[in-house]
């Protein structure tokens, strides 16, 4: 077990870091309820704050993913509330909590992966903590810059705006449900793993979004497409209605079907209730609408519902039958 100066020694040598610098006092200008905290610390920028926690048996199994992909994911989980708001990457701080068993190679390649997500978040490591702890445990307050009055709150929603999702939802679920039936390790199903293990973040989707002041509300789909929209409509006092049939879900190939059986695994169920896509799910008023087709990635967008007055949020079914849509993504604190 090395000692803690050593351990704090292989982080900064392993991820991109910064040392010695000192930051402002800074005022608050938009709090708790939203993805990230946006700090105001002088008149030409806002800084972006979010914090998110990565532990072992919770979020991952140490066991069981790779060490790099923990180390890549958790970082890059975190930074997602960042393209949420439409902010632009700058630090993160880092408590590391590790039993002695995990400070050898599984350290040395879980640092390897928080890099590899670090360089390409545009991420420096400034600060943090490290203990010994009977299990992996990780905590990231990841820092970004917006100007002022640019950050995309999840409050903007208004009847009528039309609602978005950016790329296929469900995939990270397939790859989590491959993973629970013991199938990683065939090599026929290792691409369909990366998305859960190497989650792609949507920061240049983001970024302009709200610094072309398309987007009326904006969230990151952490918990599921069902759990996620209940948040933004509560938030911006809406409701919503979804189509179905416009939802872009994860397709299973022809050889993983019959591996995944019943209903919670069909590809629709896995897109309204399956976590980690980290796609961006927004809301786009219909002015703004033709606007779009300058966007990152535009072919990958979906319209896949529209905002409504009200409170419900509502699914309509590809036959034209419309119920109420339960919340049911991930929520830790849910009986299993």
């Amino acid at each position: 077990m090395p000692d803690e100066d050593n351990l704090i020694t292989r982080i900064t040598r392993s991820v991109p870091s910064l040392t010695g610098t000192k930051g402002k006092r800074v005022g608050v200008e938009l709090g708790i309820g939203d993805d990230a905290l946006v700090l105001r610390p002088g008149s030409e920028k806002r800084w972006v704050v979010t914090t998110d926690a990565f532990i072992e048996d919770v979020h991952f199994w140490a066991h069981r993913h790779p060490a790099d992909s923990v180390g890549y994911k958790g970082l890059a989980r975190a930074t997602s509330d960042l393209a949420a708001m439409g902010a632009t990457p700058q630090f993160f701080l880092l408590t590391l909590a590790l039993p002695k068993a995990r400070t050898g190679l599984w350290l040395d390649k879980l640092l390897a992966g928080m890099g590899r997500a670090a360089r390409e978040l545009g991420l420096k490591l400034s600060g943090g903590d490290t203990t010994q702890a009977a299990a992996v445990s990780m905590s990231f307050t990841v820092i970004g810059e917006i100007a002022p009055g640019k950050a995309v709150a999840r409050s903007g929603a208004r009847p009528g705006d039309i609602l978005y999702v950016s790329g296929a939802l469900g995939r990270a679920q397939l790859g989590l449900e491959l993973m629970r039936r013991g199938l990683d390790k065939d090599r026929r199903f290792r691409r369909l793993l990366r998305a859960h293990l190497y989650p792609k973040v949507q920061i240049k989707l983001g970024a302009w979004l709200a610094g072309q002041g398309v987007a009326s509300a904006m969230m990151d789909l952490s918990d599921g497409l069902s759990s996620d929209l209940g948040r933004l409509c509560a938030a911006s006092q809406v409701g919503a209605r979804l189509w179905a049939a416009q939802i872009p879900c994860a397709r299973h190939p022809e050889k993983v079907s019959p591996q995944l059986r019943g209903k919670s695994t069909q590809p629709l169920m896995m897109a309204l209730h399956g976590g980690d896509d980290y796609e961006l799910l927004f809301t786009v008023p219909r002015r703004m609408v033709g606007k779009l087709n300058a966007a990152p990635g535009f072919s990958d967008l979906h319209a896949i519902g529209q905002i409504q007055r009200g409170k419900t949020v509502s699914l309509v079914g590809k036959d034209g039958t419309e119920h109420a849509l339960p919340a049911l993504g991930w929520d830790s604190f849910r009986e299993k």
